[in-house]
Formats: structure tokens, sequence, C-alpha cells
């Protein structure tokens, strides 16, 4: 059982990730450059004040970019190679094939998670308790971003629609909202909005436990409280409405 499961999770990284890093490199240059055209632009018009913010920016950007990627690929194997298809008619469950997936999309953010985390230990230097709760809030929103991918991805019949929906979910939940910056940045009332955003809280958890956030511990505590149970709600909902099998 574990050897059989071992497989499957190197099959979907090597067939999601090796593979296309390997023939094709120039996808590399994109995952790279998104999260950090973005910190450059901030570093630059903040004259460095910033640099902190817009690398943990960075950070939340490519972890939560990577997870709705997921849709894309997803759906990609679903619908031009009927892979899903097979899956159906395997041993192989649905949470060892998405776990595999995801894996795999982490493993092709890579390049720019070791740029990123690189930068963290220059910049920002976190202490170990600083480093954990960073890590647990990032994988956190990984978490949320891989459920939210998943369930787009079952319903979507087409690739070009899997990808407008990713660039679309990435966009408003990591460029608009306050990731690269504090929401202290916001005027009210329009700094409420940006709560409805996941990734608001996991700014607000990250920039708070380096020092360039200043919350009482109850905001942060809550921080926790909502981005946990969003991820808890959305994964009841996935596993009850997405479409594993077509009807």
């Amino acid at each position: 059982m574990k050897r059989r499961v071992s497989s499957q999770l190197i099959a979907a990284i090597l067939v999601n990730a090796v593979y296309e890093m390997k023939n094709y490199p120039i996808v590399l240059i994109t995952t790279v450059l998104s999260p950090l055209s973005f910190l450059v632009v901030i570093a630059f018009v903040s004259r460095g004040a910033l640099i902190g913010q817009a690398i943990e920016g960075g950070l939340i950007m490519s972890m939560f970019s990577s997870g709705t990627a997921l849709q894309g690929d997803l759906s990609h194997l679903k619908n031009d190679f009927k892979l899903q298809d097979m899956l159906v008619s395997s041993p192989a469950s649905p949470q060892i094939y998405v776990l595999g997936m995801a894996v795999s999309e982490i493993v092709y953010t890579l390049p720019a998670l070791v740029i990123l985390i690189s930068l963290v230990g220059i910049y920002i230097q976190p202490n170990l308790f600083q480093a954990a709760e960073l890590t647990g809030a990032l994988l956190l929103m990984f978490l949320t971003s891989v459920v939210i991918g998943f369930m787009f991805s079952t319903f979507s019949s087409d690739i070009v629609q899997s990808f407008a929906f990713s660039r679309l979910l990435s966009l408003l939940f990591t460029t608009i909202t306050p990731v690269y910056y504090p929401i202290t940045y916001i005027p009210l009332p329009y700094a409420y909005l940006a709560y409805l955003s996941p990734t608001t809280y996991v700014a607000e958890i990250v920039q708070n436990a380096t020092g360039y956030l200043t919350l009482p511990g109850f905001l942060v505590a809550a921080d926790w409280l909502i981005l946990s149970g969003l991820t808890i709600v959305l994964f009841f909902v996935t596993a009850k409405k997405a479409r594993w099998k077509e009807s």
C-alpha cells in the first residue's frame, strides 16, 4: 500500500512538474518573474522601505498561485488527456491524486521559492519561532488555494477557461489585496473589503510575526481562526460538490 501511494506521488511530480521543467524551461522564467516583478516595483516605489513586506508578499503570491494553478493542470489532464477517467477505474484515490498534483505544484514553484527564501534570510532574518510561524501560515494558505483550484477544475470543461479563472484568482487575491504592503496603507472604509480575501489574513500573520505590522494578540488569533475555518469549510464543500466522476 505504501509503495503504491509513493509511486503515485512520484508519478504526479514527474508528469506535472519535472517533465515540463525539463522540456520547457522557459516556463520557469514566468514562475520566477511573477512574484519578483511586484517585489521590485514595490521596493523601488517605497525606496526600499517596504522591501521586507514585498518579499513576504512574493512568498504569499507564489504559494497561492501554485495552489490555484492546480486548476489548470487538473483540467488539462482531465479534459485533454482523459487521465481522470482512467484514474476513476483504477485503485488510485482522489486524495492521493490531488496530493501528488499539489506536491508537483510546489516542485514547479521551487526556483521562485528558493530565491524568495534566500531574500528572507538576507533582509528579514527571522528567528526560529518567526520562521515557523511564516511556514505554517504559508502552508495553510497553500492548502486553501489547492482546495479552491481542485474545486474549479472539476467544473471546468476547457483548459482556456481554467487558466483564465486561475489568473483572475491570482490577480484578485495577491496583487490588489494588501499582500505586498501593509493593510494600514488602505484608507477606511475600503480596508474592510480586503478582508474578503484569504490572503489578507496570511499577510497580517506574517507581517505581524516579523514586526512589520503590530497587531493585538486576539486579532492574530482571529486571523488564524478565520483562515483555518475557511480552509475547512472549502474542503467540505469541495468534497461534497466537486465532481470526481462524470455523471
